[in-house]
């Protein structure tokens, strides 16, 4: 049976961000902000456009990545529900640096750059929601790239299933991740048949459970500690 999707309001009110808000501030996100379909493989957002919205994710999932002239692609990170990006740039004025693509049909929350600096101007705790989403966003790309840099495919797999779990970027995301062994090679950086040997390996370390339909965490403790031999 297929889990109800929140309707917009519904995912503004849930978000971390919102829940400070003052009937004033919520009133006027709710007036402005806006959805919009993306279907698989469509692009959510564009590298060098202009941005204009900051852009949530209702139901879905999306990734964040940049091609190079010869065409290779270099994944960033996936953003599932509940994930708010593109503060950096809309706080910056400075054109997009990267792309955002559907990994699947996705519902996209888009809220206009006027609203989102009217709610830094005015609320205390929307700023320093912005701080810690910034500081969190740093901490998850250095992991990144030491992933990249250091680590063998099966522990990058691990690593990257365990980054979908922080409950500041990505609160409300549950153990049953609704995720194909597709998308989980191309946010780790690794084939669809080199990420399936990764799944198999983390399986038998008891540490996930590849169900249909996703890959049901166990142990994310033990993902985030993992090393392979």
């Amino acid at each position: 049976m297929e889990t109800r999707q929140p309707s917009l309001k519904e995912a503004l009110r849930s978000a971390i961000w919102a829940r400070t808000l003052t009937p004033e501030q919520m009133a006027r996100v709710e007036a402005t902000t806006f959805e919009v379909f993306v279907p698989k493989g469509g692009f959510v957002c564009r590298k060098g456009e202009v941005v204009d919205n900051w852009v949530g994710i209702i139901a879905g999932m999306v990734k964040m990545n940049n091609f190079s002239p010869s065409g290779k692609s270099v994944t960033f990170t996936g953003v599932p529900p509940g994930g708010w990006f593109g503060e950096g740039s809309l706080l910056k004025d400075e054109h997009r640096k990267y792309d955002a693509m559907a990994l699947r049909d996705s519902r996209i929350a888009r809220m206009p750059a006027e609203t989102f600096h009217w709610l830094l101007e005015s609320s205390l705790p929307f700023t320093r929601f912005l701080l810690m989403q910034l500081n969190e966003r740093l901490g998850q790309f250095i992991g990144m790239v030491e992933n990249e840099r250091l680590l063998d495919p099966d522990t990058r797999v691990a690593r990257c299933l365990a980054s979908l779990f922080n409950s500041h970027l990505y609160p409300g995301i549950e153990r049953l991740v609704q995720i194909s062994q597709e998308e989980v090679g191309l946010l780790s950086g690794a084939s669809r048949g080199r990420a399936n040997q990764a799944l198999q390996v983390l399986e038998r370390q008891g540490l996930l459970r590849v169900d249909y339909g996703g890959i049901r965490i166990l142990d994310l403790e033990g993902l985030r500690r993992f090393q392979a031999g």
